[in-house]
């Protein structure tokens, strides 16, 4: 087959594996590797020794797998539809999930789909060698991405589209054809700097420069000690990632609700009350999240972010019983239900005939509370329909 068809073919075979876009780029990362070294230099990284631990591997994917001249990016959209990013958030008595992991865990779909794609090429090229990736290898995926035309690096580092923003997946079919590449997109943020600003830690340290160590996502997810003092008021009532710095981006406005049902709101997600999710035991824990990315984090790290939400939360007897039936269970958990204890005392009113509903009105608003009330203004602006 003409390599230029294929190419073409590619795309339309990517569209109808329910990829909203398929592109294709050559190997050649090396003017990533010094911007990714730094990166390493600087512990931006945090406890993920593995990006360190394969070095410059990831900005080389013939050496990741040898034979390969030629990468094949896709994209997958994954915003749910009653996103309710505004409500979730506004509400400090509900856990708050990126709406990424509000589904199944994308990464065995996409795979299978790319998969599937790899298989569709083999039909028409003899001695196709190809391997797909979907964050199962240390890869740099963004600037492939953005080198196969799929959308340029926005400020927080993640990709974007004008017509897709930024929700949606990446992955990755490595081959060993001279496929045509596409051109790749140019820088398009402008002066626009809505996802630094609003970021509740401040992680996003330059332009498209992310230090982990402050990334509530990173702090939620990745990382499983104990959270610094410093972020456990910032990170609210975010028990699993953050989306904020989306949140914000003007791009984000108009994008499509995924069609993919997968990423939908799954049903033990329908009520995201506090209480109601560190009631689960480690069984029911499992049970719940059975395909879900949440479940890799484990019982005992998913307990943890619900205390630290619990102490941003408003006074409740419910909360503090709660937070007293886990003592005792763990010293990592111990850490972090004393915090909440603290600040759910703190909250308790002068006198006990005050209605507590009216607490939040006495108390003083902190810069962290108001900041996130100035995001939850522009998502019921900006993203109605979302919100």
């Amino acid at each position: 087959m003409n390599l230029d068809h294929l190419a073409e073919q590619i795309k339309t075979w990517g569209q109808e594996l329910g990829f909203q876009k398929v592109g294709i780029c050559d190997v050649d990362l090396r003017e990533h590797e010094a911007a990714l070294q730094s990166w390493l230099d600087a512990g931006y990284h945090g406890d993920m020794d593995w990006m360190a631990r394969h070095g410059m591997m990831r900005a080389r994917p013939d050496e990741l797998h040898p034979g390969t001249i030629r990468v094949i990016s896709a994209r997958m959209n994954y915003l749910p539809p009653e996103a309710q990013f505004a409500s979730n958030l506004g509400d400090n008595t509900q856990g708050y999930i990126s709406r990424y992991a509000l589904g199944r865990d994308y990464h065995k779909l996409f795979r299978n789909q790319l998969k599937k794609l790899g298989q569709k090429i083999e039909k028409e090229i003899e001695g196709l060698d190809y391997r797909p990736f979907v964050d199962s290898a240390p890869i740099l995926e963004r600037p492939l991405a953005q080198k196969a035309g799929l959308g340029w690096t926005g400020k927080h580092s993640l990709i974007l589209d004008k017509e897709a923003g930024s929700w949606f997946f990446l992955g990755e079919l490595l081959v060993n054809i001279p496929l045509p590449v596409d051109e790749p997109n140019t820088e398009d943020c402008g002066k626009c700097t809505a996802c630094i600003t609003s970021c509740p830690t401040g992680a996003i340290v330059e332009e498209g420069i992310i230090d982990a160590r402050r990334c509530i996502s990173y702090l939620t997810i990745e990382f499983d000690g104990v959270i610094p003092l410093e972020f456990r008021e910032a990170i609210g009532n975010r028990v699993y990632g953050c989306d904020d710095c989306q949140l914000v981006c003007p791009w984000n406005r108009h994008a499509d609700v995924s069609e993919q049902s997968d990423f939908h709101r799954r049903e033990a997600f329908l009520d995201t009350d506090l209480v109601t999710l560190a009631s689960w035991d480690e069984a029911t824990f499992l049970k719940k999240m059975e395909g879900s990315a949440i479940r890799r984090i484990g019982h005992t790290q998913w307990l943890r972010n619900l205390f630290v939400a619990m102490g941003n939360a408003p006074y409740q007897q419910r909360i503090i019983d709660t937070l007293e039936s886990h003592l005792g269970n763990s010293e990592l958990l111990d850490e972090h239900i004393h915090w909440a204890l603290e600040k759910q005392q703190q909250q308790l009113p002068i006198s006990v005939q005050e209605d507590l509903s009216n607490i939040a009105s006495h108390l003083p608003v902190n810069k962290t509370e108001s900041k996130k009330k100035r995001l939850i203004r522009i998502v019921e602006k900006g993203l109605p329909r979302d919100a």
